[in-house]
């Protein structure tokens, strides 16, 4: 059984697709206005997905989890800033990141406000070998400037790898910016450790299926290291300030809809099979 309506239902219909061992798909495939598209291969066990949903559901009904403001740190040193975020979400690690990486999957939409905080003008994939994909991507994304949201363009170019849940970008094209890259990725938190294996603290997910029965709650970490340096005369103050105020509160707005997507998984109502 299913209790998160869109991935429970997104894992069953595609756990029903046969498994290749490695993508067909060439180096350069053009894709002007290119869909998000599943992998050929899945690097986790879907089985063990869905009973993960079917433990946060029972858990959020009588211990509903908490989510924690992002931890942000920005130091700036010749002539760069870097943005250092770390996040617990109440999610398990391959479907927070398959949500980060899909942009159909409504990670980024502000329900309250009824818009989205990013959008996706066209895609194209460059090269696809494995778990590894990178794409050239053009999106917008909503920038909280003064509490109004102005559409800020980025052209990027994308490095996703599935397996080790990581994402590497790099500018081709960035309003204000001379330097802009980073990287995101998102590690296991083993929830339950401390109650359910008490005499062997698991340093592997294996580890922590077997000391907790399989009845352990997976969540997630992520952590994104954005770098980036503005063109004169916005590396100055009070410019600087001012892109340094917008490119945090930015962040705070996006992460916010990713807990909110979290809260909204959890209490997801089951959905039979």
């Amino acid at each position: 059984m299913g209790v998160f309506p869109g991935f429970g239902s997104w894992i069953n219909q595609n756990s029903k697709q046969p498994l290749k061992a490695e993508s067909k798909r060439s180096e350069n495939v053009d894709t002007e206005k290119d869909q998000f598209k599943l992998p050929d291969k899945y690097y986790y066990d879907l089985n063990e997905e869905l009973k993960q949903e079917d433990l946060w559901h029972e858990a959020e009904k009588k211990h509903p989890w908490h989510n924690a403001s992002p931890k942000i740190k920005v130091t700036h040193e010749n002539g760069f800033y870097h943005m250092n975020i770390e996040l617990t979400v109440g999610l398990t690690p391959d479907s927070l990141y398959n949500f980060l990486i899909d942009p159909e999957s409504g990670a980024f939409q502000d329900l309250r406000r009824q818009r989205n905080l990013t959008e996706i003008k066209s895609r194209k994939v460059l090269f696809e070998k494995g778990p590894r994909q990178m794409t050239r991507v053009e999106k917008s994304v909503a920038c909280n400037v003064f509490g109004v949201y102005i559409p800020i363009s980025l052209n990027l170019i994308l490095d996703e790898n599935r397996k080790d849940l990581m994402t590497q970008y790099k500018k081709e094209k960035v309003r204000f910016m001379k330097e802009f890259k980073g990287n995101y990725k998102v590690e296991p938190i083993f929830v339950d450790k401390e109650r359910l294996c008490k005499k062997r603290i698991p340093m592997t997910r294996e580890e922590y299926k077997k000391c907790s029965g399989g009845q352990g709650k997976l969540a997630s970490k992520l952590t994104i290291d954005q770098y980036y340096q503005p063109y004169p005369p916005f590396n100055l103050p009070p410019l600087s300030w001012f892109i340094r105020g917008m490119t945090i509160k930015t962040y705070k707005s996006l992460l916010a809809q990713v807990q909110d997507l979290s809260i909204r998984m959890r209490s997801a109502v089951p959905v039979p099979e």
